[in-house]
């Protein structure tokens, strides 16, 4: 839930010319509106290849159903991207996990790691006894049915993150190791992105939010504060993560610490936030004139006004450049404000649908194109930089609260966003490319959206 604080003038005195910057990205810039980390956006087949070697680990309790057969699958592919890869990091040959695990949590299958596995709904890494193990009852056949077949290579690749970590001697708090985990995932799914992968094929669209929206689904809840001892972050510092290693590979992977992952953290202290708290709803007068008080003092004073009039298109906000509006369905940004529970994305989600239609209005101001993908993707930057501007802090009008970012990343991994939509309507087709498009925004500020894909 976004929060509301006055005074307004405050907002204009201390958020203007706000940018953030963080340090990390060590490579050229490759991300564009059609393409990702240099791949070009495909929207093919993802999942196991039809010629795909048939898995040959050993694998307590394993049955012969299609879930053992793909986290078997998963598990053998990973680690032969490690055997390949990890020599690189300078700490000699990958040793292989020494134990694979399968069970029903509905039934349990004895102890592993010291736990009773019935009713472990659950996937983990075991260092004192090496193993991977995962339930086959529940969490598999669960993501599966929500999020297709990498769902269950998600989980595995992360889960041998973890293995490497051990072998690389890691430690530190827990939020550390699971963004360095997510971080080796999203290097290993460049390689199947890249075609590299003998068992999997995986798509840099669809697929790629497959991916994506498994790890948002196994985010940290709101409330949950990054000292925690289980603590993985939220949606949006893991994808940040997972791009990393994406983008930049296992090396990049390895230099994380724990001073990175404070600098990049972007919920800090949530315990006595609830999701519960309520929504802020667009219909409400007073919270879009607080939104027009913080866009104002991000994106400049000359901003177009909010009509509810039917001036152009059939979106819950467009912007309208003959007639220099921003055009607003309340209804239907209401439908979208509401919580999840409800039908809804949050209200955050929301507001950002109608400050991406002011970022065209100031785009369109600045004399630069309004329609395509480049201005799509600048939208979504745009949005990124007024989100940092209204981070936890007094005296502004409305602030982040905890899920908000959340929230962005939801809309963003949905069919249609229209945070990275261009005047028409029209998304970049990638929800991987619009996350990174607003993450730009978020650390790097204003001025950098500005040449963003150009």
């Amino acid at each position: 839930m976004m929060r509301r604080l006055l005074p307004l003038v405050a907002v204009v005195l201390t958020l203007a010319g706000c940018s953030r910057t963080v340090a990390g990205r060590a490579v050229p810039e490759m991300w564009t509106a059609d393409r990702v980390a240099g791949l070009a956006i495909t929207d093919g087949p993802s999942g196991l290849r039809e010629n795909a070697p048939a898995p040959r680990a050993e694998v307590t309790g394993a049955g012969d159903g299609q879930i053992d057969r793909l986290a078997t699958a998963a598990v053998e592919d990973v680690q032969q991207f490690w055997i390949n890869e990890f020599p690189s990091l300078g700490r000699g040959e990958y040793r292989p996990v020494a134990n694979l695990l399968s069970y029903d949590s509905a039934i349990g299958a004895g102890k592993a790691c010291g736990a009773e596995t019935r009713g472990l709904v659950n996937a983990f890494h075991c260092p004192s006894e090496d193993l991977v193990a995962w339930d086959r009852g529940e969490l598999l056949p669960d993501l599966t049915e929500r999020f297709g077949d990498m769902a269950v290579v998600t989980v595995m690749a992360h889960e041998i993150g973890h293995a490497v970590q051990s072998r690389l001697s890691v430690s530190g708090r827990t939020i550390l190791l699971e963004q360095q985990a997510d971080c080796y995932t999203g290097a290993y799914f460049r390689l199947v992105a890249a075609g590299e992968s003998s068992r999997f094929t995986l798509s840099t669209g669809p697929g790629l939010n497959q991916v994506l929206t498994t790890m948002f689904f196994i985010r940290d809840s709101p409330g949950t504060a990054v000292d925690a001892p289980d603590a993985h972050g939220n949606a949006f510092d893991r994808v940040s993560a997972f791009q990393a290693g994406f983008g930049e590979g296992p090396a990049r992977c390895a230099r994380m610490d724990e001073s990175e992952v404070d600098r990049r953290v972007t919920q800090e202290t949530t315990e006595s936030a609830t999701a519960d708290e309520g929504q802020l709803r667009p219909s409400d007068p007073g919270a879009r004139a607080d939104l027009e008080a913080t866009v104002r003092a991000v994106f400049g004073p000359d901003q177009p006004p909010l009509t509810t009039e039917p001036v152009c298109g059939d979106a819950p906000a467009s912007f309208c450049p003959d007639q220099g509006v921003v055009a607003l369905d309340l209804e239907a940004l209401d439908r979208i404000a509401a919580p999840a529970r409800d039908g809804g994305l949050g209200d955050f989600a929301a507001f950002a649908e109608m400050v991406s239609r002011l970022a065209l209005a100031r785009e369109d101001r600045s004399g630069r194109p309004v329609e395509g993908l480049v201005a799509a993707q600048g939208a979504a930057c745009l949005t990124g930089a007024w989100a940092a501007a209204i981070g936890p802090g007094d005296g502004q009008a409305l602030s982040l609260s905890p899920g908000d970012l959340d929230e962005a990343v939801a809309e963003m991994l949905g069919r249609q966003s229209r945070i990275a939509a261009d005047v028409t309507g029209v998304a970049v087709p990638s929800g991987f490319a619009r996350v990174d498009a607003f993450r730009t925004g978020f650390n790097r500020g204003v001025e950098v959206c500005a040449n963003l894909g150009r």
